[in-house]
């Protein structure tokens, strides 16, 4: 049995990468000091409660791919159960189009039946879709995205090679959903997915259908109080293995010298580290450097496709409002168009999607008795004017067609509690690039090897990990990112005989 020595490391954010790293890290043996700038961990996962009595989870509210997040909770010999109850929708949630509505049902067969009604032969074709999606979720998800991705020979195994064309790795995602389906709305549906992950899915491997079985044939969960039940789980988790969380901690400055870190400037004082884990926006992390330190430089970043950023708002009414599902999807527009002005011409949509969550639906908790809580989310380029005025003017389009949906009238009125979230407020609080809400499009010329690398080139005790390297954007990406950095810190490859993780 080999020791390994102990470290004094620092992660930098709290978010769900921040939390993984710091667990694992302090699994291994070693001292782990967590740097915090808000009050609280979670990052985009925060959560706020309001004087009238409304809980609003700030970002992430999908609860998909459980098996990997049970993963993380095994890993520390404990389960999600131990924490909170997860509850699974029916439906999983609702997508509303121009002319009618879709509700995508907990059970698989249900779902087959509801796509053969729509289109004869889809049924079987869903099943064919999912075989395949879940051959690429075990593969994925188990072996693909578990690289640390310093270069292309760690791809080059018997398993790997040998499910090279059966990945889809060279085939785009819209290309592939139309082999199995002819039908615009079952098109749609099926591509919803990997808008998750910041492009079209013209631009997204086919890989990614992978997501579809994660998401539909897994189901869509609830953790009942909130998302945020699941970053207080894994800070309790990361405190059992002796971390310790410093809030309202700002890192402002990365001292390196010789090829190593000496020192974080954090609050205006010094504090030496043996290495450290930037789980904070990549860009923002490597700005704390001297720029001859840095791996990228700002011709880089601009090159680079990122996901959108988002308006949010956060809504609280004193009535009930009917007809609406937990999560809903309003698709009434054309999906091309809104990607456009997304990517290409980089301006506020004239006519966008956007989706509604609405967990009073289902927890009593997160609302008052007869109030409702309401999420609305429109997805946004970066880098563009998010001023009051406009959000206003956004705010009203949805609200028109959730009135329009539900058959409630004047919205408005009902809101007792208003919250916007945007570009400029993910710039202010988690210092995003552009104000980005999901990392890196993970298009093909920006997946695995491609994305930006979790170790300094030039510093050798300096590490990063969250949604702007490897996997990608999304809550479970994002958990097994900050577990192969630790690895890598760790050097656990290296140690015989002694089973860590």
């Amino acid at each position: 049995m080999q020791d390994i020595k102990k470290k004094k490391i620092a992660v930098i954010g709290a978010g769900i990468s921040g939390l993984s790293a710091s667990a694992y890290l302090a699994k291994a043996g070693n001292e782990v000091h967590v740097f915090e700038k808000h009050n609280q961990p979670g990052g985009r996962a925060r959560q706020f409660t309001t004087g009238e009595g409304f809980v609003f989870d700030m970002g992430p509210s999908w609860y998909w791919m459980p098996d990997i997040i049970e993963r993380f909770f095994n890993d520390f010999n404990c389960k999600t159960s131990d924490f909170f109850e997860l509850v699974s929708l029916n439906p999983q949630f609702e997508m509303i189009f121009s002319d009618s509505k879709m509700d995508v049902p907990e059970s698989f067969e249900e779902m087959k039946l509801l796509f053969e009604s729509i289109e004869k032969g889809a049924g079987e074709q869903l099943e064919k879709f999912m075989n395949s999606a879940q051959y690429k979720y075990e593969v994925g998800m188990n072996d693909f995205v578990q690289k640390p991705c310093h270069n292309w020979l760690e791809f080059i195994s018997p398993k790997i090679a040998s499910s090279a064309l059966k990945l889809d790795l060279l085939t785009n995602f819209r290309s592939y959903v139309a082999k199995y389906f002819s039908n615009p709305k079952l098109q749609t549906l099926m591509e919803f997915p990997v808008i998750f992950l910041g492009a079209s899915p013209k631009n997204i491997p086919a890989l990614y259908s992978l997501m579809n079985y994660g998401g539909y044939k897994l189901g869509t969960w609830y953790p009942m109080g909130g998302f945020y039940q699941l970053v207080l789980a894994m800070q309790k988790v990361a405190e059992s293995q002796g971390v310790v969380f410093h809030f309202n901690q700002s890192v402002e400055k990365i001292n390196a010298e010789n090829g190593k870190i000496s020192s974080l400037l954090i609050n205006g004082i010094r504090h030496e580290f043996d290495a450290v884990v930037a789980s904070s926006d990549y860009h923002h992390s490597e700005s704390l450097l001297e720029s001859s330190q840095r791996n990228y430089t700002d011709e880089y970043w601009e090159s680079k496709t990122f996901a959108p950023s988002c308006l949010i708002f956060y809504l609280g009414f004193k009535e009930k409002i009917p007809n609406i599902k937990h999560h809903t999807l309003f698709f009434e527009n054309d999906l091309d168009a809104h990607i456009d002005a997304i990517y290409g011409e980089k301006k506020w949509p004239e006519n966008p999607l956007f989706y509604a969550c609405c967990p009073s639906k289902t927890d009593n908790g997160v609302a008052p008795p007869d109030g409702e809580n309401l999420f609305l989310l429109m997805p946004l380029a970066i880098g563009i004017d998010d001023d009051e005025k406009i959000r206003e003017k956004y705010l009203k389009k949805m609200l028109k067609r959730v009135e329009k949906h539900t058959g409630f009238k004047d919205l408005k009125s009902s809101i007792i509690y208003q919250k916007s979230y945007c570009v400029s407020n993910f710039i202010k609080d988690y210092n995003a690039y552009g104000g980005n809400a999901y990392g890196l499009a993970n298009t093909l010329s920006q997946t695995a090897v491609l994305k930006p690398k979790i170790k300094n080139k030039q510093i050798k005790n300096l590490y990063y990990t969250g949604q702007l390297t490897v996997p990608g954007p999304g809550v479970p990406p994002s958990i097994i990112s900050g577990k192969i950095v630790a690895l890598e810190v760790n050097q656990l490859k290296k140690i015989k005989n002694e089973k860590i993780i």
